[in-house]
């Protein structure tokens, strides 16, 4: 059996639940969610979720979104603003 090898670009943020942080982890190829204790332990879990997405998509006879990595600028943009709250 051939072997491929998929990268796909995966978002991690933490968030603050109940005084406590945890890690929220996104692949928006895939649309694919999850979170966990730890970077560690998120970027495992969304491994198992992505895999189980492409294996889903694989059994539906569906065609694997990837990702163009090579092609993809990711930046991030710094707004100045003076107002945070909408105008009444």
């Amino acid at each position: 059996m051939e072997k491929h090898v998929l990268n796909y670009r995966v978002i991690v943020e933490p968030e603050k639940v109940e005084g406590k942080i945890v890690y929220n982890a996104y692949c928006p190829t895939l649309d694919v969610i999850d979170y966990g204790d730890s970077i560690e332990e998120v970027l495992e879990s969304i491994k198992d979720g992505i895999r189980l997405a492409i294996e889903c998509l694989l059994e539906e006879k569906k065609e694997v979104p990837k990702d163009k990595i090579s092609e993809q600028l990711i930046a991030t943009v710094r707004i100045s603003t003076n107002r945070l709250t909408p105008a009444i």
